[in-house]
C-alpha cells in the first residue's frame, strides 16, 4: 500500500459526513488506544485554576455611582449593557448609586466600565 500524504488525507476527509468522521475517530481511538483531546483538557484545567486563584476575585459588581452630565447617553449605555428596556434603564440610572450588573467577571466589568465612563458616568467595581 502506498503511503498517503497529509494533503491526500485531508482531501479525503473533506468528503466524509460528520457521522463518518465520528466513526473514524472512534476507530482510531480503539486501534491505537488513545482518546481524542482528553490530555489537553486535563492539562489546561490546573493552569486555569492557578490563574484564577492568583488573579483575585472571580465575580464583581459594577456600580453606577453617578450619571454625570450626559444622562441620556448613560441610559443608552446601561440599556445596552443590561438588556433592559428604555424605561427600566432610566429607572436604574435615576436610582444611582446602584448596581448595574452583579456577579460578573472582572474583565467584563472593566469593559462595561470603559463604556460607561466614555459617556460621562462615574462607575465603581466592587
Amino acid at each position: 500500500m502506498a503511503k498517503l500524504t497529509k494533503e491526500e488525507i485531508v482531501a479525503a476527509l473533506k468528503e466524509y459526513t460528520i457521522v463518518e468522521l465520528n466513526d473514524l475517530v472512534k476507530a482510531v481511538e480503539e486501534e491505537f488506544g488513545v482518546t481524542a483531546a482528553a490530555p489537553v483538557a486535563a492539562a489546561a484545567a490546573p493552569a486555569e485554576e492557578e490563574a484564577a486563584a492568583s488573579a483575585g476575585p472571580t465575580e464583581v459588581s459594577l456600580i453606577l455611582t453617578s450619571c454625570g452630565a450626559q444622562k441620556v447617553q448613560v441610559i443608552k449605555a446601561v440599556q445596552a449593557i443590561t438588556g433592559l428596556g428604555l424605561m427600566d434603564a432610566k429607572k436604574l440610572v435615576d436610582a444611582a448609586p446602584t448596581p448595574v450588573k452583579e456577579h460578573i467577571s472582572p474583565v467584563e466589568a472593566e469593559e462595561h466600565k470603559k463604556a460607561l465612563v466614555a459617556v460621562g458616568a462615574e462607575v465603581d467595581i466592587k
